[in-house]
């Protein structure tokens, strides 16, 4: 018989038909290594699906890509041994397989996020559902060697080349398409949902249609009503994905949700409630608060005056996209210039253009001064060749890798790069009541960069005890003080600012290390205290 088409087998192990479906090795080949590809790039979609999931919701995304990573390739590896025994039976295991793991892929993330707003039992949740899925994954790889040398056979080594060739493609595209497209276009839980149904069809589908003839009548009946049923139960998932996401959002948030948007970058969330007295507007970056309009001006005035103390005709503000701190600079008349650094474009828009927001930031972003920037402020400063007279750091709390490195050593030596003669430096540095070691270990960063650190703490109902650190380069630390005939301000004065920089014993500074690129300590201090506190 030529070597161009299937053979004629009357039978399989499997029962019930004449043989398999009447094509050309070759094609048949080229379609069960098109569902490798196809199943690959779902596998690995799921995967960082459930790690981006985890930086969103909980932060420390290395944390997260650990738990999924190691869950998963360990569970891969139960997956193939469970599946040996299978292999006699092949065709049906793996659709039954890839039915399921289209269901469980394809729902993962909707049902972390309910186990996440509802249960509190996110981190038990992402294991189970990680070892779920990659058990899955793991079983396909025996039962597609099955298949293709059911085909044709061929010696081991070249079987196992066409297999991972087709399966390390489709991850590549899978781990393109993740954050180029699906996620940005679909969401988080949408975006599962339509992998999943791709899943079914490569998996089950195009498998059942070329070995249809292998699977007695029963079977193949079975088989094509569960995938009927999956595609099902993902579809009418998707239809009722947006109602569920608002309401597992409005479960994580005491006041009603004003605004809600998901970027490439975050997901900014803003909250309002309204009553008799004054109204409560509330900005959350992946679910950590960044301020209340009840107290902001204490945050922002503590973090802005002191600085504004000394030479402030160029002012840059690294963060701060709500447009507060700004605010804050342009009440002086004497800023020539104030440049805002924000990474994620949509707060500046919501800043520009929500009116709540944009009436609480006064407009600021309109100023004739103001200048804005969206880019990386690490990257950014890395090619600067302006200098400033002050400079103001307002970074998210540094949970995570991404965000420890704005408050890094190396990030501090090229701040003080960006300083004028005579310029000085503020940085937002978390709680010294709440995470002491975070906020000594950031002074001690600064300090090792090779500026005088002056730091200070103040109270913010919403945050608790908030500190700060003033820095200037050289060996005498900056003298806390306003700047001469600075009016309008709600909470800082003389006396508080005098008592501001006075420690209780329980909390003056402690031997902590300093943070790095290297070494990012602070993502370990951060979620040691604040898990405790």
């Amino acid at each position: 018989m030529p070597s161009g088409t299937a053979s004629p087998e009357p039978s399989t192990p499997e029962g019930g038909g004449p043989g398999r479906s009447r094509v050309t090795a070759r094609a048949a080949r080229a379609l069960v290594l098109a569902a490798v590809f196809a199943c690959a790039a779902c596998g690995l979609v799921y995967e960082l699906a459930l790690v981006a999931l985890g930086s969103y919701l909980v932060g420390n995304s290395v944390t997260q890509a650990s738990i999924v990573l190691s869950v998963m390739v360990f569970a891969m590896g139960v997956g193939s041994l469970a599946a040996k025994p299978l292999q006699g039976r092949a065709v049906v295991a793996f659709a039954v397989i890839e039915g399921a793991l289209a269901l469980i892929g394809g729902v993962s993330v909707l049902a972390l996020y309910a186990a996440f707003a509802w249960l509190d039992l996110y981190v038990p949740a992402l294991v189970v559902v990680s070892f779920a899925v990659g058990a899955l994954i793991g079983a396909e790889i025996p039962l597609l060697m099955t298949l293709l040398q059911r085909i044709r056979k061929q010696d081991a080594g070249s079987a196992v080349a066409d297999l991972f060739a087709a399966d390390y493609v489709g991850a590549l595209i899978g781990g393109l398409a993740f954050p180029f497209l699906l996620l940005p276009t679909f969401g988080h839980i949408k975006g599962a949902l339509l992998v999943g149904v791709v899943n079914a069809v490569a998996g089950m589908a195009v498998v059942l249609w070329l070995f249809r003839r292998e699977v007695g009548r029963v079977a193949r009946i079975a088989l094509a009503l569960g995938m009927v049923a999956v595609l099902g139960v993902l579809g009418g998932t998707y239809v009722l994905a947006d109602g569920f996401e608002v309401s597992a959002r409005q479960a994580l948030y005491d006041a009603p949700i004003a605004v809600a948007k998901r970027t490439k970058y975050q997901e900014i969330v803003i909250t309002r409630r309204a009553g008799l007295g004054p109204s409560d507007l509330r900005l959350f970056l992946n679910g950590d608060l960044q301020f209340s309009s009840a107290d902001e001006y204490r945050y922002h005035e503590s973090l802005v005056h002191p600085l504004m103390s000394g030479p402030h005709g160029r002012v840059l503000i690294l963060g701060g996209g709500d447009g507060l701190a700004l605010r804050e600079v342009l009440r002086y008349k004497d800023v020539r210039s104030a440049t805002l650094v924000e990474l994620d474009p949509e707060m500046i828009h919501l800043a520009r253009t929500y009116g709540p927001l944009e009436s609480l930031n006064r407009h600021a972003f309109e100023d004739p001064r103001a200048e804005t920037v969206n880019a990386d402020a690490f990257s950014w400063l890395r090619r600067l060749d302006r200098r400033f007279d002050a400079v103001i750091v307002d970074m998210p709390d540094p949970d995570d890798v991404s965000t420890a490195k704005l408050y890094s050593v190396e990030f501090y030596g090229m701040v003080k790069r960006a300083l004028a003669p005579g310029g000085r430096i503020v940085v937002q540095s978390g709680s010294p009541y709440f995470a002491p070691k975070s906020f000594w270990s950031i002074q001690k960063s600064i300090a090792a960069a090779g500026l005088a650190t002056t730091p200070y703490h103040v109270d913010v109902p919403s945050f608790g005890d908030w500190g700060y650190v003033l820095a200037a380069p050289g060996k005498r630390p900056p003298a806390l003080g306003l700047a001469p005939g600075v009016s309008g301000l709600r909470f800082l004065d003389g006396p508080v600012l005098q008592a501001a920089a006075v420690f209780p014993k329980d909390r003056r500074a402690r031997d902590v290390d300093v943070n790095t690129l290297v070494h990012p300590r602070l993502v370990e201090y951060e979620g040691q205290e604040w898990k405790n506190s």
